[in-house]
């Protein structure tokens, strides 16, 4: 994450200062293509000013185009090649702190987040336009409207403005309403938390909270957490996608072996039962008659240890009905502190790490952490790497630019329920209040540390698994794949493409999860 405005001690590990992050939220700002945003003009205080576009301006708007010069950096004015101009005080002493190439950085930093604003809410907009059957369209981009005008506010910590548009917003942004409502509903409980973070309840608000109700309250919210979890996987192809291609690479890894040790980061991502490694045992037990006897070793790593035992208790039982030799240990470690020494190998058998949603968790603004844990499992040396990650950018350095694409890809998800689950199905609610929108909470109102839905792009992951010294291992599963979809009629309108060796499932133009394969 970039510079942050919120003064909050959970955004103190921002490294430039107030008077830059201001400068970088204007430039932001400035480059949405909505009329009657409001856009700080000519002052530094908390007042509003609206400058209105036409329709025809809005929908006839280009891409911005912009090359940043060093004189423009210390003028007071900055204009944009669509025809309006935002004009600030020029902060030449505050730039003066910055050694040139943060200077240079923090400019194209400012481009790269109006575009990716710009891009986002183009595909929104598109998408809310491209769809006659959808009723009051123009409530809905209202709805827009007032979403984006409420982040720059909570952005710009002008909490009087956020509170009178979050009233606004939750009279429209209704739970049981259209998808783009129901989505909408998640990101006003996200921009909440984040201004409360700015701005904190007095005592005298609320009531007060004892250790033992907070203690029922975080087992209560637990438990509905683990139920949509389940229902999740039962009802969305998001994690099944990822299991069948993992299982499909592995036994593809495995052709003509026979002792297999898998590592799996995460382990099951908290669910009840190991799906993903009953459909292996299954696969094993029914290779052909000319394949050597299997011996199947799972290594799990997380902390959930008494779950993980249970898992393997499961797990054991079944490969025994299924005549497959089977051994499970429990590593009892986060991604960040696993060391090479904790993974037993033996001779002779063939490793594979397995990581379904679990690697983004472990990006943080410097690096290091991720870095550190690719370079665990490069000297493991496993003859594959499974990877599955959600396919989006919800971790670049600027709150504006991260909400719009959060937006726009849990717009996405929430449409495909809509298709796929009546208005006022009990499990479809379950999934969006208590699966994704604890998603889209942590990615719009954390900050540091506790923002752990770091999703990053395909293209982002192959960067940086390259960069540790892995090579790319083109995944050649299209037609089953394709197959698998087709078995799943549940999962209508989700598609399935190929992407440079990686295959990435999406709803409609959508990319929703990707998974890729990579060798040392």
């Amino acid at each position: 994450m970039g510079p942050s405005l919120l003064s909050n001690q959970v955004y103190n590990d921002e490294s430039c200062d107030a008077v830059n992050a201001h400068n970088l939220c204007l430039s932001a700002m400035a480059c949405y293509p909505y009329q009657c945003l409001p856009i700080l003009e000519n002052s530094t205080d908390s007042n509003w000013v609206l400058l209105p576009l036409s329709g025809e301006t809005c929908r006839d708007r280009k891409k911005l185009k912009r090359s940043i010069s060093i004189a423009e950096s210390i003028g007071s004015n900055s204009s944009y090649s669509d025809g309006s101009s935002i004009s600030r005080t020029s902060s030449f002493n505050s730039l003066q702190r910055l050694r040139f190439r943060d200077h240079i950085w923090t400019y194209n930093q400012r481009y790269l987040a109006a575009e990716a604003v710009e891009e986002a809410a183009a595909a929104i907009i598109n998408a809310e336009e491209s769809d006659p059957e959808e009723d009051g369209n123009a409530d809905g981009m209202k709805l827009v409207r007032l979403l984006l005008g409420c982040a720059e506010a909570v952005a710009c910590r002008d909490s009087s403005h956020a509170s009178v548009l979050l009233s606004q917003l939750r009279a429209c942004a209704l739970v049981f309403g259209s998808s783009f409502q129901r989505v909408a509903s998640c990101f006003v409980q996200g921009l909440v938390d984040r201004l409360s973070l700015v701005h904190p309840l007095g005592g005298g608000v609320g009531f007060a909270t004892t250790p033992m109700m907070m203690n029922t309250m975080d087992i209560a919210n637990s438990e509905k957490k683990e139920e949509a979890l389940s229902l999740v996987y039962e009802n969305c192809p998001h994690i099944q996608f990822g299991h069948f291609v993992a299982n499909e690479t592995i036994l593809e890894a495995f052709e003509g072996e026979c002792f297999l040790h898998v590592v799996d980061l995460g382990m099951t991502l908290g669910l009840a039962h190991g799906h993903q490694w009953l459909a292996l045992i299954n696969s094993l037990a029914n290779r052909g008659d000319h394949q050597p006897p299997c011996h199947l070793r799972i290594t799990s790593v997380g902390l959930a240890v008494d779950r993980f035992q249970t898992i393997g208790v499961e797990l054991e039982a079944f490969a025994e009905s299924m005549g497959v030799n089977f051994e499970f240990s429990v590593v009892e470690s986060n991604l960040e502190n696993l060391q090479p020494e904790d993974i037993k190998l033996f001779d002779g058998e063939i490793l594979v790490v397995n990581s379904i949603l679990q690697l983004h968790c472990v990006v943080k603004e410097s690096r290091g952490a991720l870095n550190s844990v690719l370079q665990i499992i490069h000297k493991l040396s496993p003859k594959v790497l499974i990877l599955a990650e959600q396919d989006s950018s919800h971790n670049g350095p600027f709150f504006l630019g991260r909400f719009m694409e959060s937006l726009h890809y849990y717009s996405a998800i929430f449409d495909s329920l809509d298709a796929m689950l009546p208005k006022y199905d009990t499990k479809r609610t379950k999934m969006e209040q208590f699966y994704f929108a604890e998603e889209i909470k942590n990615i719009v109102s954390c900050e540091g540390s506790a923002r752990m839905e770091r999703h990053e792009r395909v293209d982002q992951w192959r960067r940086r698994l390259s960069r540790a010294g892995f090579q790319a291992a083109p995944i050649k599963l299209m037609d089953q794949a394709k197959q698998w979809l087709e078995q799943n009629k549940a999962f209508e309108g989700h598609t399935i493409v190929e992407d440079k060796g990686c295959l990435v499932l999406g709803w409609t133009s959508r990319p929703i999860v990707a998974v890729s394969c990579w060798k040392c």
